[in-house]
């Protein structure tokens, strides 16, 4: 990344982002680290998580201007060990010990700070074991598994003084921070209402059933935090995101959390008053999926604003010419904004402005990344060095995997229900029975 890139996104970021999020995870003292980082220190590096999110972080990792050592590649499947290290090495040099136990990583005090990007059920629990061993820790998004995860997660942030950055890449995509930019300064008036989407046309997924553990997995590793249970064939890959909720956050954590968190960004929400939900399993009604697949979700906010979460998992048609994005509505004009673009139509629906970024950063493709993954990356170096501030710091990204939370909830429950807008408790006591989760004994968060 350019010298005159890095100043861009400093000074935008200050000006733009700094209006709608948080500095609580970067405005510690120096003296608060357990081991102070200089803005020359080579940062040491473990990744956790060596599946389809890999390819994002190797661009910033390998780059010798982050002034970064790999020095762990970790994963409870062998086979991802083995492809990360060769991913790597066709980008860089390096020595990285591959390791099956994310609480060996934590434990090696060269290590500065890890990339979680595990199943989601692992999230926040991998996230608070690294911040307690002294380690920042960039998490990938959904950062949070239930409510009480995100206030585990922004509660051990706050303990213990580290950097803790969510994987809601595009907060440091230079085209999202200008328009986010305009919309708070007036282009479309008083903004108050955003759509945000996402359609992809997945396929049919095999019923569960009884299998052996995969050659080279770590079952037991790989549930950590979650409940026993006996393996069933095609989990441990990609399909534990629609096999129930012991591991995943349906598609509202898998991919909603990127636009509602632009929706939430560009309105200046925080918690709503309301959610509800219309949500169903649509396609494929006799196959293993296990949970809704389509959802359309309202939040009501105070000041009459409201957010609105369309999902469409697997019918694929493309809303606004695009597979995902976020809509907002002002009152002298719209604005649509998705990873690649921006447009801005005036009250009568006719085309003011518009940007095409050059940006290359993935939409709906398994996995994703791209030069906006990369610019979030090495906004987390910075900021763990002290040269800014965070683009996605967890105290405000644990306000948007509420949004999910609450949409989640209210499926599972069956209806909607009222928030405290203050502290994000909900006003049902049904809902409130599915704050948290069940812990497999001796995995309970403790910060």
């Amino acid at each position: 990344m350019s010298a005159n890139r890095r100043d861009f996104l400093k000074s935008v970021t200050a000006g733009a982002a700094g209006l709608a999020v948080g500095t609580a995870a970067v405005s510690m003292p120096a003296s608060s680290y357990g081991r102070v980082i200089g803005a020359n220190d080579r940062l040491g590096v473990g990744v956790i998580g060596l599946g389809r999110r890999l390819k994002a972080f190797i661009p910033a990792i390998s780059d010798a201007e982050n002034n970064v050592d790999l020095l762990y590649l970790c994963d409870v499947m062998k086979s991802q060990r083995g492809r990360a290290a060769k991913l790597f090495s066709e980008a860089m040099s390096h020595d990285a010990i591959l390791e099956n136990d994310i609480r060996k990583v934590i434990d090696d005090p060269k290590v500065d700070v890890i990339f979680n990007a595990t199943p989601d059920h692992w999230h926040a629990p991998g996230a608070i074991m690294a911040l307690k061993g002294g380690k920042h820790v960039y998490v990938e998004k959904p950062a949070t598994h239930n409510m009480h995860e995100n206030e585990m997660i922004v509660a051990a942030q706050k303990k213990y003084g580290k950097v803790v950055q969510m994987g809601t890449q595009q907060r440091s995509s230079d085209h999202t921070i200008e328009i986010i930019k305009e919309i708070h300064g007036g282009i479309i008036g008083t903004p108050y209402k955003a759509v945000a989407f996402y359609t992809n046309g997945r396929g049919e997924v095999p019923l569960q059933k009884k299998a052996a553990v995969p050659e080279g997995l770590d079952w037991d590793l790989f549930q950590g935090p979650a409940p026993r249970r006996e393996y069933t064939e095609e989990t441990w890959d990609y399909n534990w995101h629609w096999y129930g909720w012991d591991y995943g956050t349906a598609e509202s954590g898998n991919n909603g959390t990127h636009e509602m968190d632009v929706a939430r960004w560009a309105l200046q929400v925080g918690y709503p008053l309301r959610a509800d939900v219309l949500a169903d399993k649509r396609h494929f009604v006799d196959d293993g999926w296990e949970m809704y697949d389509t959802m359309e979700a309202t939040y009501k906010f105070a000041g009459n604003k409201i957010i609105q979460w369309d999902g469409n998992s697997r019918n694929g048609y493309d809303m606004f010419g695009s597979g995902r994005g976020t809509l907002i509505f002002g009152t002298e004009g719209c604005v649509f904004v998705n990873r690649n673009e921006y447009r801005v139509y005036n009250q009568t629906g006719k085309l003011v402005k518009s940007y095409e970024s050059a940006s290359q950063e993935a939409g709906t493709a398994l996995g994703g990344g791209g030069d906006m993954s990369t610019r979030h990356v090495v906004n987390f170096f910075d900021a763990v060095r002290g040269k800014g501030a965070l683009n996605s710091p967890i105290d405000e990204g644990a306000v948007t995997m509420a949004l999910v939370h609450y949409c989640n909830i209210a499926y599972r429950i069956g209806k909607g229900f009222d928030i405290d807008d203050k502290t994000g408790r909900m006003f049902d006591r049904d809902a409130m029975k599915l704050w948290g989760r069940d812990y497999e004994p001796g995995w309970e968060l403790k910060v």
